[in-house]
């Protein structure tokens, strides 16, 4: 009780953008996060939304990018899981404020009679709820503590001077004010552009964006300037003139080859000092350690080995649509040495019809999907586009090339068989026809028809695992259960599930009741795995989603010459037993040695050489542990710890 009653209130560091949308504000709070968690302080987020909608859940992908899903099951903006990738903590619904849930909530008050007859007004009453409803969330444990943050990182989206945000700016100010400088930085993000004919970095539109944020009552303690390349002196000191902020407190967030950089930048330009002086937080907090950080965005920089992978999808024309999938794809591609080279496919591009209505488009489709190593259908929702996913997901069957369908992706798989397997031609998923006899995939009878928002399954929800040699069990590592995220309205239809065993579509993951499907694998192919919940939303740099690292595993780039079948005769277990093999052969003094080194010491304890044909899949898997061990040593010990584990399961 001491400890607790001792311990400061949490501070909070909040982060606006001007001129433009798009700056990245949601990737530098996050980057913020970074480098204050590094030094020692614990950080929670908030992300502040405008928008009329309570939540993202009934909106487009096209208009927001995807929906991002949280274990309690709320639907959130994708900064959301900016936020718990890059800090690495477990966010919850009211981490993501909207205009929608705040006035819901003063209406309520309102119908209850809280207000005492009082006028309810914007100001103090919306304003008020906005306050209460910040200082209630930040004091939430995020990271499996006990006590609340130090420090909250707050995103406002959108860009000031929008009338929506108007509430907002002014709750903000009301906090600042009654907080204290002490307990309250305010970091302005703003962009330098360059115009092609003169060739200089302007700061005019940053200046009238402070000039605009200073008007409403808030004034920057820092300026975090975007532009492609870094600003020169000048431009810094002419913003702290026009600006009045400390030339060191001026920021410039520079293009990076990729966004585990920012925090680095963040770091280099002692962002944290800055920080914690404003904030006095000198005694709480140390020297940044971002050494690994470093580690893992350099080696991202520094992949040469190109793995081409189709993902088939409805919503290709905005990448932001499957964020979260192409992050677990980096994820998983630093830790098995191998670049995604990601080939986008509209599904409806594959379809026949297209091949009269657009042949260019349906050739070059066909073309990109038969010449990539792998082929990924994530989930959606409509009809657009369905047979052109069922086309490729009967591709990936009959070519025996690595397959990964992702929510709507599993259920392709289902359609998919019943129809070119079983026979059933008019098998469709109740979505897409109401009226098919055949209805494989059907609307899971405890969800709302008539709402949409806030009312499918979801949120982290447990998948058993029905078979414990199975390929899902293998890559989990060997556990009988899966503790996933969801977001889906529609289900596998038991009726139709003896059917699919028979015919080789084994549903080797259930949930709690067990007649709900979860989990397919197809029989006698290298690598073919269809689930309902979305692994990527758990992936994390450090933690990648074991569905999107065994695909990794399984496709080698033509840079190696070999074929897929790389996959078959090993499967999972292969990196445990090279794990064995090298931890008894290796000497502790070659773990960070160059890789040449290693690889000729190992491949002498195996009795093999580099240019051995048969076993040099062999030599690439190792190559991957090796990676491991030398940018994570402490790796090794655990790497020692699931092999006894398997040795005695």
């Amino acid at each position: 009780m001491a400890e607790e009653e001792d311990r400061p209130a949490t501070k909070y560091v909040l982060i606006t953008g001007g001129v433009v949308s798009g700056l990245g504000k949601g990737v530098t709070a996050s980057s913020v996060g970074v480098v204050l968690k590094a030094c020692g302080l614990r950080v929670t987020c908030i992300k502040i939304d405008p928008y009329l909608n309570t939540d993202a859940g009934t909106m487009s992908p096209f208009e927001h990018g995807e929906v991002f899903v949280l274990d309690d099951g709320g639907e959130v903006d994708l900064d959301l899981g900016n936020y718990e990738r890059f800090i690495d903590v477990t966010l919850t619904r009211d981490n993501n404020i909207t205009t929608g849930k705040i006035y819901q909530s003063v209406i309520e008050k309102e119908r209850k009679g809280d207000y005492l007859g009082k006028t309810v007004q914007v100001v103090p009453h919306v304003t008020d709820e906005i306050k209460q409803w910040i200082q209630s969330v930040s004091s939430v444990p995020v990271d499996g503590q006990s006590l609340p943050a130090d420090v909250c990182v707050i995103e406002l989206g959108g860009t000031v001077g929008d009338i929506e945000s108007m509430p907002f700016i002014e709750a903000l100010r009301q906090l600042s004010f009654s907080l204290g400088k002490e307990n309250f930085c305010l970091i302005h993000m703003s962009l330098v552009p360059v115009l092609g004919v003169v060739g200089e970095q302007k700061t005019k539109p940053t200046q009238h964006s402070v000039r605009e944020l200073r008007a409403l009552g808030l004034t920057p303690d820092i300026l975090a300037c975007r532009s492609a390349q870094p600003l020169i002196g000048s431009v810094k000191e002419k913003l702290s003139q026009f600006c009045h902020v400390p030339v060191e407190n001026i920021l410039n967030i520079h293009d990076v080859p990729n966004i585990w950089h920012v925090p680095l930048i963040l770091r280099n330009q002692k962002v944290h000092e800055a920080i914690i002086k404003q904030l006095n937080l000198a005694r709480s907090a140390g020297p940044p350690e971002l050494q690994d950080w470093t580690e893992m965005a350099e080696s991202y920089d520094n992949l040469k080995n190109s793995v081409k992978i189709a993902l088939v999808g409805k919503y290709t024309d905005l990448t932001d649509s499957y964020l979260s999938v192409v992050k677990a794809l980096l994820h998983a591609s630093v830790a098995c040495s191998s670049k995604p080279s990601i080939q986008w496919i509209a599904a409806s591009d594959l379809e026949d019809a297209t091949a009269t209505t657009a042949p260019d488009a349906h050739a070059k489709a066909w073309e990109i999907l038969k010449g990539s190593s792998c082929i990924l259908i994530p989930g959606g929702f409509g009809d657009r586009g369905i047979q052109g996913m069922i086309l490729a997901a009967k591709y990936a069957r009959e070519n025996k090339v690595p397959y990964l369908g992702i929510c709507l992706g599993m259920q392709i798989s289902v359609i998919e068989m019943s129809r070119n397997v079983l026979g059933l031609q008019d098998a469709d998923s109740e979505e897409f026809n109401k009226d098919t006899p055949n209805r494989v995939v059907m609307y899971m009878p405890e969800v709302s028809k008539t709402h949409m928002g806030n009312t499918m399954r979801l949120g982290c929800r447990r998948t058993l695992l029905r078979k414990p040699d199975c390929l899902a069990s293998k890559l989990y590592g060997s556990t009988s259960h899966v503790d996933e995220r969801h977001r889906h309205r529609y289900e596998v239809n038991p009726a139709f599930v003896p059917m699919l065993e028979n015919a080789g579509l084994h549903f080797v993951g259930c949930d709690e009741s067990g007649n709900r499907m979860e989990i397919v694998e197809l029989q006698d192919h290298p690598f073919y795995l269809g689930v309902q919940f979305h692994p990527e939303f758990k992936s994390r740099p450090r933690r990648p989603s074991p569905p999107f690292t065994v695909l990794h595993h399984g496709i080698i780039s033509p840079h190696f010459g070999l074929q897929v079948s790389f996959w078959r005769p090993l499967s999972i277990w292969e990196p445990f037993q090279i794990t064995q093999m090298a931890l008894s052969i290796l000497p502790s003094n070659l773990v960070d040695a160059p890789l040449g080194n290693v690889f000729s010491h190992f491949a002498q304890g195996v009795g093999v050489s580099l240019l051995g044909g048969e076993l040099r899949h062999l030599l690439i898997a190792a190559e991957r542990i090796f990676l491991c061990l030398r940018y994570v040593p402490e790796i090794k010990l655990r790497l020692r710890s699931i092999l006894v584990v398997l040795e005695t399961a």
